[in-house]
């Protein structure tokens, strides 16, 4: 009885009646934001004279379609490691839950085996697959740049191979993320259903390499902040994010905080070989890229991707990141000796597993790779790669060459990865570093 009057209480109904009010206003909002996307939108035709991101050359359909999901790099989020080849299971996980890549192989129960050509163009670039709306964690935000052509090559060569039968795992998030239909009102506020548009004013190799980054190679996805919505920061394009515990860093032509100050010749040996000389080594989710998709671009592509790089606005970030090419721990060292007495727990540790292969003055000894002076890595105060790279080692395979850095994360406590973190930071990029034990035991969960 007392329940029901509770119930009946006037204070009580009228908060339940603002509630519901609220609640019916927003619905109204977000039906009217979705309808003014519905009428106002772009139609998404092709160009007059589309791009394509395969070389002239390229004639045949599953060849170009080969090469194209190499360049957009298909295999790194669809390919568990040592799981058959686009059978999806990849986790990805976000703050609101974790999202799971599908299927994409030729199986017609699992994959996109009984997919029509418009039911995999409108996946690839509207993020609306037969089985609902995908969430973005498919770059369909960039791949809606593509041409019709290269998505249905992407497809003839997908279906050219083995199918596999391996069912799609279920994302787990957490209401209301869980709603795919929710994702209507989501690609009505930040999703713009356009193909890539030449720029009259640039040459052939600049609207090449433009092609090559946004539509296919999507770089934006990881190295541009996210907003409040998830959805790229289009003032901060290419200025550098966090992803999964990594640093995705600053890729505009700023010469501060971005690679304005890399050499030509640098930036195509970084994407080809995964290292540049007196510059950075890829590891983690970039070494992927290398090792998946940019060692594969012809020599042709890899110049007008650099070109491209290097004409885009400058960003400046705030992340602290400001390369020291000459840093003076190192640069005070020898190969064998360091020039300083400073005796840490960290530099203890260096000198016992790592001093062998990255030396005491950083140009690496049993690889190039291994070099640390000049690297964004060690710059960054924050050391977010950096603890990766020691928490769980790294490893490409570029070419004919393994490259392969051990993990230290079962052998070092969260205070010593914090510790020998911030002595290198100190020692290869002259800064204080700022790695706390509390910092590693995030990353380390992660």
């Amino acid at each position: 009885m007392s329940l029901q009057k509770n119930w009946m209480r006037p204070d009580m109904m009228n908060q339940r009646i603002k509630r519901t009010g609220i609640g019916v206003i927003i619905i109204v909002i977000l039906l009217a934001m979705y309808a003014a996307y519905i009428a106002f939108r772009p139609t998404g035709n092709e160009p007059l004279a589309p791009v394509s991101g395969a070389p002239e050359d390229m004639t045949s359909q599953v060849t170009r379609g080969e090469y194209l999901a190499k360049a957009a790099d298909c295999v790194a989020c669809h390919t568990v490691k040592g799981g058959e080849p686009f059978a999806g299971g990849m986790a990805f996980k976000m703050p609101f839950g974790t999202i799971f890549a599908t299927n994409i192989s030729s199986d017609k129960d699992h994959g996109i085996g009984n997919w029509s050509d418009d039911e995999f163009v409108a996946a690839v670039r509207q993020g609306i697959s037969p089985h609902g709306n995908l969430y973005p964690a498919m770059p369909y935000t960039s791949y809606t740049a593509m041409s019709r052509d290269d998505v249905l090559a992407i497809k003839a060569w997908l279906m050219s191979l083995p199918p596999s039968a391996q069912p799609n795992r279920q994302n787990d998030l957490m209401f209301p993320f869980n709603q795919r239909w929710a994702m209507k009102f989501w690609n009505a506020v930040f999703f713009q259903d356009q193909r890539f548009v030449r720029d009259n004013a640039a040459n052939e190799d600049l609207n090449r390499g433009a092609y090559l980054a946004t539509a296919l190679g999507h770089c934006g996805e990881c190295h541009t902040p996210r907003n409040l919505g998830f959805a790229m920061d289009k003032g901060k394009e290419l200025a550098g994010a966090e992803i999964q515990g990594w640093l995705a860093p600053n890729i505009s032509s700023n010469p501060e905080t971005g690679i304005g100050s890399w050499s030509s010749e640098q930036l195509s040996q970084y994407l080809s070989q995964g290292h540049a000389p007196g510059r950075s080594s890829a590891a983690g989710p970039m070494a992927e890229v290398i090792e998946n998709s940019l060692q594969y671009l012809t020599p042709e592509d890899n110049r007008a991707l650099v070109k491209y790089l290097q004409s885009t606005p400058s960003t400046e970030s705030n992340d602290g990141i400001h390369i020291n090419l000459k840093p003076s721990p190192a640069m005070n060292s020898s190969a064998l000796l360091p020039g300083d007495q400073v005796n840490s727990a960290g530099r203890q540790l260096f000198a016992g597993d790592c001093s062998g292969c990255h030396q005491w003055n950083g140009p690496g000894k049993v690889s190039e790779h291994a070099s640390l002076a000049g690297s964004t890595t060690v710059n960054d105060p924050k050391g977010r790669s950096l603890v990766q790279v020691i928490l769980k080692g790294a490893h490409m395979e570029v070419g004919d060459k393994q490259i392969y850095m051990p993990d230290f994360g079962n052998k070092y406590s969260d205070e010593e990865v914090a510790s020998v973190a911030n002595f290198v930071i100190g020692h290869f990029g002259d800064k204080k570093g700022e790695v706390t034990a509390e910092q590693v035991k995030k990353q380390r969960d992660n």
